[in-house]
């Protein structure tokens, strides 16, 4: 896990802890300050534990109500003072400025900051609570009071780092999950135009058989003219149908041009390309690949060239490539290896792309490292 996770992690298990136990947090920080105090509570018994005791009530509320909580603090302690009582030396006022300065508006934390200053000074200089070295008493005083301001600030600094850190990791989830789906609905709509384009031609060769079947039944006098003349004119709907259904897919207000997709004879045109763009492949099959039909034959075409483009992506310098195809009892295999330095750890588009055809012929797809490399292992299955 990074670091960056690590904290997110922590932050989120103390925050809910904090959520569902609040006393807890507070009490862990009321006990060191009535340890503290003991060496008043002995000298002034009486006195010292009335004292504790009504300044720490205030430590419960720090957290919702900071600036509240350290006047109220400060009050108490001042009034204690005067009256010989005090405990802790000022040391529950450091507390609560610390709870303004992490958790406070800013115009708050400058006039806390101004009235711990004075509190301090005045138990030194007025209540007697110091009779000796007065001057360096009051530096230290003024440190203390710097470093508590300085760590209230770091800590409020890092939670808005943690919550920024937060938000930014579900978002980036979000976006993933958004350009997974975006990704899914591509290559859907990838797949759905490219089977309008197979569809649509079969069914242009349908209709032309009916014409000319239609046309040769007329010159003989043939009573099959008018179911002929049917068959032409339905396929003729059919197409016009699917040319505007395609129009959408891609976006276009014109009629496209329909035309053949590619299959198994085009990936001797792909691979030399594949070749010249720097990666040596190796290419084999096995089994009448020929008698697959155009639809299965297009995805077995596009998830070699899925395969074959992460490869170039992600293999690095150096990286070959092994293309294997078999056709056996009903099951067509396509498993592509190489011997890179694999692929990022996220699905790309490609792989997505592959699981969304292979899931169109019940196919598995299996894709992964391998060794040395990368291995892309398709099964679909024929249609029966």
């Amino acid at each position: 896990m990074s670091t960056q996770g690590w904290l997110v992690d922590r932050q989120a298990r103390l925050r809910a802890f904090d959520g569902r136990h609040p006393w807890v947090m507070d009490t862990l920080v009321a006990v060191p300050i009535v340890l503290f105090s003991i060496p008043n509570i002995i000298e002034k018994p009486l006195s010292a534990t009335i004292a504790t005791l009504v300044l720490l009530p205030p430590l419960y509320w720090r957290r919702r109500y900071p600036f509240p909580a350290f006047l109220a603090t400060a009050a108490i302690d001042l009034l204690l003072g005067g009256l010989g009582a005090g405990v802790g030396a000022g040391v529950i006022v450091l507390v609560m400025l610390f709870g303004v300065a992490s958790r406070g508006k800013w115009s708050s934390l400058a006039w806390a900051a101004g009235i711990t200053v004075a509190q301090l000074l005045a138990g030194i200089y007025l209540f007697g609570q110091v009779t000796e070295n007065r001057t360096l008493t009051s530096l230290l005083a003024l440190g203390a009071t710097v470093a508590t301001i300085a760590s209230g600030v770091a800590v409020r600094t890092r939670r808005a780092y943690l919550i920024a850190l937060e938000d930014r990791a579900a978002r980036l989830e979000i976006e993933r999950d958004q350009q997974a789906r975006l990704a899914v609905a591509e290559e859907r709509a990838r797949v759905a135009r490219e089977m309008h384009d197979i569809v649509g031609h079969h069914v242009s060769v349908i209709v032309g058989l009916a014409d000319g079947s239609a046309a040769l039944a007329r010159s003989r006098q043939e009573q099959s003219t008018e179911p002929l003349r049917l068959i032409g004119e339905t396929g003729r709907q059919a197409l016009a149908e699917l040319r505007r259904v395609l129009s959408v897919l891609r976006g276009e207000d014109t009629d496209p041009q329909l035309r053949p997709q590619p299959g198994i004879d085009d990936l001797d045109r792909l691979l030399p390309s594949v070749r010249a763009a720097g990666l040596p492949v190796t290419y084999s099959t096995s089994g009448e690949l020929h008698t697959l039909g155009k639809g299965l034959q297009l995805a077995v075409y596009r998830i070699v060239q899925e395969a074959l483009t992460n490869t170039l992506k992600h293999a690095g310098r150096g990286a070959t490539a092994d293309v294997r195809l078999s056709v056996c009892d009903g099951e067509v295999r396509v498993h592509v290896r190489d011997n890179g330095r694999g692929a990022p750890a996220a699905p790309s588009h490609g792989l997505l792309g592959m699981r969304e055809r292979s899931a169109m012929y019940g196919g598995v797809v299996t894709a992964g490292p391998a060794g040395n490399g990368w291995v892309v292992d398709v099964v679909l299955k024929e249609p029966t």
